[in-house]
């Protein structure tokens, strides 16, 4: 397999929060060759590609929240084309930008208007999918519409293997069915103990929000390898979709590890695999 292994910093961000710099020596020391960043945890942009040169690291991509880029387009995107990143990311839709409300067709808009603002600085925009994408806008999946009318030039998938699954599709033919279009994938492990119960978990614990993840004794997350995905298949399909870089991500730390014991043993289990 040709691809490159990257962690989400989100994945780690109580020990970033800290020290990032020593947060980003940590995970190259743990193997990987890339880090994917969710903010900047008060350093400037030239600090984090500076820190990233010193320890070793690709910057290989950014998520970066929708709003922040639409306050300042230019100069949010140029930031992060300064660290280094090919790729930035439209990371989640709050409730308000979704399919079914009335900001979702401005919302279509907003982000191919920032994808023409990222190609200007060298770099692709992408859109890191969660479960909600799986509702239909007349036949298809809201995931599908929205890759569908913003041109492939402009808009690349991200696509979360693990949301893929929660959403009700099989992630190693979902990764295959944009072979072309998927630079990034996201490999993410989870436990779902009742697919009856899951939406009785609040799933998502994010940057700015008092919502929490998961749910007790129904949801999950898992370090790579230690969940209910298959892997195999899933990196299979996504050495065949063309993908260039995989990126481990977990939401929140579990089985009793912390979250840098976590991102030690994803990486460890994808060695085992040969990457």
């Amino acid at each position: 397999m040709n691809f490159k292994v990257a962690l989400q910093v989100y994945s780690v961000r109580d020990f970033a929060e800290q020290d990032l710099e020593g947060t980003l020596r940590k995970i190259k020391e743990m193997g990987y060759d890339g880090a994917e960043l969710a903010g900047l945890y008060g350093h400037s942009y030239a600090e984090v590609r500076d820190m990233m040169k010193k320890v070793g690291l690709t910057p290989i991509s950014a998520h970066v929240p929708l709003d922040e880029m639409l306050a300042d387009p230019d100069g949010v995107l140029a930031g992060y084309a300064e660290i280094g990143c090919r790729f930035v990311a439209v990371p989640y839709l709050p409730e308000e930008r979704r399919a079914g409300t009335d900001g979702f067709d401005r919302t279509m808009k907003e982000i191919e208007m920032l994808c023409g603002v990222a190609k200007k600085h060298g770099m692709t925009m992408l859109y890191h999918n969660h479960d909600f994408e799986f509702v239909k806008i007349g036949e298809e999946y809201c995931l599908d519409y929205m890759y569908r009318t913003i041109p492939a030039e402009l808009l690349q998938t991200e696509l979360d293997t693990c949301w893929v699954n929660v959403g009700g599709e099989e992630p190693a033919a979902f990764v295959r069915k944009y072979a072309g279009r998927a630079p990034v994938v996201h490999l993410k492990d989870f436990y779902l103990s009742s697919r009856e119960n899951a939406g009785d978990a609040p799933f998502y614990e994010l940057i700015g929000s008092d919502q929490k993840a998961g749910g007790e004794n129904v949801f999950e997350f898992r370090p790579v390898g230690y969940g209910m995905q298959d892997f195999p298949a899933i990196l299979k399909a996504a050495e065949e979709a063309g993908a260039e870089w995989v990126v481990v991500e977990q939401d929140r730390p579990s089985m009793g590890k912390s979250s840098m014991e976590c991102a030690e043993m994803s990486r460890d289990y994808l060695k085992s695999l040969g990457l």
